[in-house]
């Protein structure tokens, strides 16, 4: 038998904690000027104890072709990519009106 979740009490492999997590939060996109005047694409919001921030980051940067972190619990991405990771947060399972981009 595999691990068990500690929220919701169901197997790890049926547990649905993260897709209900994905549902409820408010996620913002932005871009900001960072070192050498390059921009950087930022999304807040996102819930780090319900959601694999760092599997999600990997996608990301694999999809987009840049790189990126996490720092003060945001990701950033190098480079403008808002309305390109507003359609790659709807397909990781994130409700299209709770995605706000500025």
């Amino acid at each position: 038998m595999g691990e068990i979740c500690p929220v919701c009490g169901l197997p790890k492999e049926i547990c649905v904690c993260e897709k209900t997590a994905k549902e409820e939060q408010k996620i913002v996109i932005y871009t900001i000027v960072g070192k050498f005047k390059k921009k950087i694409t930022a999304i807040s919001g996102i819930d780090q104890k319900n959601v694999n921030v760092k599997k999600l980051l990997k996608k990301f940067k694999q999809k987009l072709a840049c790189g990126g972190t996490i720092k003060n619990n945001e990701l950033w991405l190098q480079g403008e990519h808002k309305e390109k990771l507003k359609d790659l947060l709807i397909e990781e399972g994130f409700k299209k009106d709770q995605i706000e981009i500025k």
